[in-house]
């Protein structure tokens, strides 16, 4: 069933036409990713078929009874509102009825003696229990929590941007909709919570549209590749590794076409200069054919996007960083770290928002003073940090005059001089769009131009802090050919699975105030022996004490509160939820160990038992709150 149609849309911004006649079907079951240079319009198509956007030209139809909902980059939240107030205003049933019956158990705490109160809280309830609505509570918890958002009673206003984000997310996630459309969903969120993530979107029957740059998301979530090139929309089946395939199958397609173009222009020139004998009306008819030829063009769209700069020789000693510590307004980031970086060494950072990763690049950049601790470079290294503020980029420039300040010739590995013109046609920068000025570009644009900034300078130790984000895929595929010619020493923060296991050769986590030593990548090998670890450390927490920690001690002076009628409901369904988590955690347990050597499956396996951990760490630590009060009451 088809769900949204475009027929010829058009969007211009000032004199910058990003869409001309673009036409799109959206139908049932379809996962499309929506891949484009920044810049292109990919977030201004999303918009338009959101309805967040008008388009100048052509006709976008939503066929009756069809919802959409849309997450966007940079979501817009009424601060005023607590994380579950803002999921559970919305315009769905559930929703309504569970934010109503929080509303209402909320009053009753504050006036447990009002009958009215107490006489519509049993409504609700009763109507929770008819509508199944404590489930519809605990999945929306459920994906609050694996999005990394616990504190539920928190006011917007007060969550980081990041967080935000997610929230949003979560809202998203837990409303139905016939099409879900996503802007960068994987934007800060780490790489355990994109599986999840994974997961939950293949999960779910509607069509999905989307932006991203994580090429494994791609791959997994997706059944078909839309790309915005030029105005235009060209759309491959299947997932990205097979759009790569396809795309490569037609580039190599159109080069054949344009051979074949300036062979027969060539022959028909020949011709032309010999003054060949004809008759007027042939003569004429040849001359047509000719020019026709001329205006011809099959454009493959490839661009030479590798570049290898000449390098600057690196010595024995690259970085050594002792005892370092670093807390913020109070809360503890890291302790007694000590790193260090040798000649060669591709080393990722990984780890939960929030765990210091960024404070600690800049810590070692010089940018940031530790607490305690030291950090000593090499005399001959030449750093570069891509960092994420992209901070000192001229908007009053044109970008060629900004490169050709910094750098007007580069000499590359091979010895060739290149200008400032061919650095940005190398980096995607059309020699039209070079003389753009700096404050006109998009987001993702600035800071395409601030990685180019950042390798010019050709650093022999080079430092990046999530890349990936709000890059274009194919800005990471210069980036990362790059560095594949690359000599010296890399150290990169990143979510994004697909760009570490490509260049990285060991994987750092941050996280719970503390760092790992290194562990090999791929990232699927740091997943499973962090997994043996965790299931080591557990085993041995439980041959030391076979019953669990007594629950926290009320404050002293203050009575034990009373159990709501939600809490009471909550903790008989707890009970039954221990229960099964417990029986799957011991099955998935007894499959891991009857898996050999299928490391996919393993993964998968892992995966999956990290979710069952999470989830019976969290019911039985909610358990054991309720189950205490309960008794003092």
């Amino acid at each position: 069933m088809n769900l949204v149609t475009l027929e010829g849309v058009g969007k211009q911004f000032s004199e910058r036409k990003l869409l001309d006649g673009v036409d799109l079907l959206i139908n049932e079951g379809d996962r499309i990713g929506l891949i484009g240079i920044n810049g292109s319009g990919k977030t201004t198509l999303l918009r338009i078929i959101a309805g967040e956007e008008p388009a100048d030209s052509g006709s976008v139809t939503v066929w009756g009874g069809v919802t959409i909902r849309y997450l966007s980059q940079q979501p817009d939240l009424d601060g005023s509102l607590t994380v579950l107030d803002h999921l559970f205003h919305s315009d769905e049933p559930a929703m309504r009825l569970l934010h109503d019956f929080e509303e209402a158990s909320l009053r009753l705490q504050e006036r447990p003696d009002d009958a009215v109160l107490q006489q519509r809280l049993i409504e609700l309830t009763a109507e929770m229990d008819r509508t199944h609505g404590w489930e519809a509570e605990a999945q929306a918890k459920t994906i609050l929590t694996r999005l990394g958002i616990t504190e539920f009673d928190a006011r917007l206003d007060q969550l980081s941007g990041g967080q935000r984000k997610r929230v949003a997310l979560a809202r998203v996630l837990i409303n139905p909709s016939d099409l879900l459309i996503f802007d960068e969903p994987t934007n800060h969120i780490d790489a355990e919570t994109i599986a999840w993530l994974e997961d939950y979107l293949l999960g779910m029957s509607g069509a999905l549209l989307m932006v991203t740059h994580d090429r494994y998301f791609l791959d997994r979530v997706v059944n078909r590749i839309v790309e915005l090139d030029r105005r235009k929309l060209i759309s491959y089946p299947g997932n990205y590794s097979k759009y790569l395939e396809l795309r490569t199958a037609r580039h190599e397609q159109l080069a054949a076409a344009e051979a074949a173009r300036q062979n027969r222009l060539r022959q028909e020139l020949e011709w032309l200069r010999r003054g060949a004998q004809a008759r007027s009306t042939k003569q004429k008819a040849r001359k047509q054919r000719i020019a026709e030829l001329q205006q011809l063009r099959y454009d493959s769209g490839e661009e030479r996007v590798a570049i290898a700069l000449a390098g600057r020789r690196l010595g024995k000693k690259v970085l050594q960083a002792r005892d370092l510590t670093k807390a913020y307004d109070g809360r503890l980031l890291f302790k007694g770290v000590d790193f260090h970086l040798d000649p060669g060494d591709r080393v990722g950072i990984i780890g939960p928002n929030g765990a210091g990763k960024s404070t600690f690049l800049d810590i070692l950049a010089g940018k940031t003073a530790p607490d305690e601790g030291s950090v000593a470079w090499g005399e001959t290294v030449h750093l570069g940090y891509y960092d994420q503020e992209s901070a000192g980029l001229p908007d009053d420039q044109r970008i060629i005059d900004y490169i050709e300040s910094l750098a007007p010739l580069v000499r590359t590995a091979d010895g060739e001089r290149v200008d400032a013109a061919q650095m940005l046609s190398w980096f995607l920068f059309s020699r039209p769009e070079q003389r753009t000025y700096i404050g006109a570009l998009s987001g993702g644009e600035r800071r395409r131009l601030y990685l180019l900034r950042t390798l010019l300078h050709q650093p022999n130790v080079l430092m990046l802090d999530e890349p990936t984000n709000d890059l274009d895929v194919q800005t990471l595929t210069v980036l990362e050919e790059f560095l594949d010619h690359f000599q010296g020493a890399l150290l990169v923060v990143s979510h994004d699975r697909y760009f570490l296991d490509r260049n990285v050769d060991f994987l750092v986590h941050f996280g719970d105030e503390t760092v790992s030593g290194r562990y090999p990548a791929p990232f699927s090998s740091y997943l499973r022996l962090r997994r043996e670890e965790e299931r080591e450390v557990a085993q041995e927490a439980a041959r030391r004490s076979s019953t669990p920690a007594p629950p926290a001690a009320p404050r002293p002076g203050l009575p034990p509160a009373r159990l709501s009628w939600r809490e009471k409901q909550e903790l008989q369904q707890l009970e039954e939820q221990i229960a099964g988590l417990e029986a799957e955690k011991q099955r998935l347990g007894e499959e891991i160990n009857l898996s050999g050597e299928d490391y996919l499956r393993l993964q998968e396996l892992a995966d999956t038992l990290a979710e069952k951990e999470a989830a019976l760490e969290q019911a039985m630590s909610r358990w054991l709150e309720l189950a205490a009060r309960a008794e003092e009451n």
